[in-house]
């Protein structure tokens, strides 16, 4: 009932990029006003949602049921259409991916963790505890668009042949990745597996804060260990879909080494500074051919739009570490990288003289958004007039237009307020002053969003302890 795909359903999902007739999921700050849009306009669904927005709703809705659950976020998140636990990708002699693959790596995906026993499971409650339940729409499962509950001592241990979707929420977190090179005459060579990359700390907020805890042991036996080679292969053998001709045989090891680090932290609005490290044990130096690309992805492994690319000739010696410094200039990304979309980057390196070799690295890069703060002066009292003061900063040299600035709060506000701003100089800061009253007393927080045409749903928030006062009742 989260997703409307199958019923008249809470949320409609949308990875399109065009939201007109609805809201962008990244503008949407809490599941208060998604639950009341659909009730009150007689179920027909709210528009948009993404996977973070159905795993929020639900998480919302399973604990008014008075069902524990927290939100997870599983990040380099498979998604296995053949349920063989192996994800395909493909890759021209440039780097870029002429080929969409009916699999995908998500930069993240978010699903939810509810606490249940599972007497339907053989195993005297071996399986209880956490489930995942899975609201966005992806894969049908026995029909209808959903997914779970999967035990997650189900996935840690690859008993894939147990209810409900193991093999798809195993996959998430442990498929195996295959790289295959697009050939001249459109045949493909396998040149790569990846066993370890899939499923990268899969987190949810700890209690009691806003930190983030790490659950990835949760899931999965470290990687690059013998146990967890075992639990995949377990995995295989359950699903007993697996050819091994699928696989192939093993590719050994690549004599280089190549991988790209930030050479300072990327900021919004900033030349993203790069830079390529090589490395080699081959006892004669290696003349190599290095393309460098950038392409604009949304955060479900989709390329939208190539923004970027450049070619080196370098010379790698033995046992000699090689710096490739490069740059991407916010002329060429800014335009791109609104929403949640991030920037993939890849280096492929190839031996001029051995045309059938090639050296794969990647990197998603995501900026960090400009300055946005957001302080409340007064006493937190209940009922009380208190001040939040929000600031934005503009860090681009030119002027950002259609400036809004939304705020919202569970207790703190009714409905969300909105401030507009027609334009912000370039440097320049703007100051919002909102007057609110606190109407529930507890650990409250208060979101800001800030909006314009260069920059989409910039997020601030703090959190404000409301307290009762002497001789006045919570407004319920």
């Amino acid at each position: 009932m989260i997703n409307c795909n199958d019923d008249r359903g809470v949320l409609k999902g949308n990875w399109s990029g065009d939201y007109i007739g609805g809201v962008s999921p990244t503008h949407w700050d809490g599941s208060v006003d998604i639950l009341r849009k659909w009730n009150k306009y007689f179920c027909h669904p709210v528009k948009y949602g993404q996977c973070w927005v159905f795993a929020g709703v639900m998480c919302t809705v399973l604990r008014c049921l008075g069902i524990p659950c927290r939100p997870v976020t599983n990040f380099k998140s498979a998604h296995d259409t053949h349920g063989n636990l192996i994800i395909d990708k493909y890759y021209s002699d440039h780097g870029v991916q002429p080929k969409t693959s009916e699999d995908s790596v998500w930069n993240y995906h978010v699903w939810v963790e509810a606490w249940m026993r599972r007497p339907d499971l053989p195993g005297e409650s071996v399986y209880d505890g956490w489930q995942v339940l899975d609201p966005t729409p992806q894969e049908l499962s026995d029909g209808v668009h959903c997914c779970g509950p999967a035990p997650v001592k189900a996935v840690h241990e690859g008993h894939t042949d147990l209810k409900y979707d193991l093999p798809f929420v195993f996959a998430e977190v442990n498929a195996d990745m295959v790289l295959w090179k697009i050939l001249e005459d459109g045949s493909e060579k396998r040149f790569w597996s990846d066993t370890e990359s899939v499923g990268q700390n899969i987190s949810t907020k700890s209690v009691g804060s806003d930190e983030r805890l790490d659950i990835t042991d949760n899931y999965k036996y470290p990687e690059g260990t013998e146990k967890e080679r075992e639990v995949y292969k377990e995995a295989v053998k359950r699903t007993d879909q697996l050819r091994e001709s699928e696989r192939g045989p093993a590719l050994p090891p690549p004599e280089v080494s190549i991988k790209i680090e930030e050479s300072s932290k990327p900021m919004n609005g900033k030349v993203i500074d790069l830079v390529i490290r090589l490395h080699t044990a081959h006892a004669e130096p290696l003349h190599l051919s290095l393309n460098i690309n950038a392409q604009v992805m949304l955060y479900n492994g989709v390329v939208e739009s190539h923004i970027w690319s450049e070619e080196k000739q370098v010379k790698l010696l033995s046992d000699k570490e090689l710096k490739v410094p490069f740059q991407i200039p916010f002329s060429e990304y800014g335009s791109h990288i609104q929403g949640n979309n991030s920037i993939k980057v890849t280096a492929i390196a190839k031996d001029k003289e051995n045309s059938e070799q090639m050296y794969l690295a990647e990197k998603n890069i995501v900026p960090e958004n400009p300055p946005f703060y957001i302080t409340v002066t007064g006493d937190s009292v209940l009922n009380s007039n208190l001040q939040a003061d929000i600031t934005f900063h503009n860090p681009l040299s030119v002027a950002l237009k259609d400036c809004t600035i939304t705020v919202s709060g569970s207790g703190l506000l009714k409905k969300p307020l909105e401030a507009r701003l027609a334009s912000l100089d370039p440097g320049q800061n703007v100051l919002v002053l909102v007057p609110f009253t606190p109407y529930k007393k507890g650990q409250r927080k208060l979101i800001a969003d800030f909006d314009c045409d260069q920059f989409k749903d910039i997020k601030t928030s703090c959190e404000i302890n409301v307290k009762k006062s002497s001789g006045v009742e919570d407004t319920m």
